[in-house]
This record gives C-alpha cells, sequence and structure tokens, in this order.
C-alpha cells in the first residue's frame, strides 16, 4: 500500500524509532510500512493518523482496482 509515512516522520523530524514507540511497534514494522513490505492493520493506520492529526487516507492510499 502506498504510503507518505516516512515523508511525515522527517516533516516532524523523527527516526523511526521515535515514531515507533510513539505508536507501541517496532522499528522494524515502521521500515517495513514505509518500505511497503508491510500493510498496517486497521488499528495501527488509526495509531499513525491520531499521532499526525489527519486522516488515515492523508497517510495511506488504498489500492487501485485493476
Amino acid at each position: 500500500m502506498e504510503n507518505d509515512l516516512a515523508v511525515r516522520r522527517a516533516k516532524h523530524e523523527l527516526t523511526q524509532s521515535d515514531l515507533a514507540d510513539a505508536v507501541d511497534v517496532s522499528r522494524q514494522t515502521i521500515s517495513a510500512i514505509e518500505g511497503g513490505r508491510y500493510n498496517p492493520s486497521l488499528d495501527l493506520a488509526f495509531r499513525f493518523a491520531q499521532y499526525f492529526d489527519c486522516s488515515i487516507e492523508d497517510i495511506f492510499e488504498p489500492p487501485q482496482d485493476g
């Protein structure tokens, strides 16, 4: 799933570890999501949106129908 998590993290001057601690996941999870290798659960997507004070759709782009 396309996302701009790395861009938002950089704008807030956060490391992957900082963001991981803030949303209670591992740094490896943040890396995998930013790299498009892992899709977050709905719960985790909501935690990102709450942390960055935006909607889930602002961070994650839903897959396009084929």
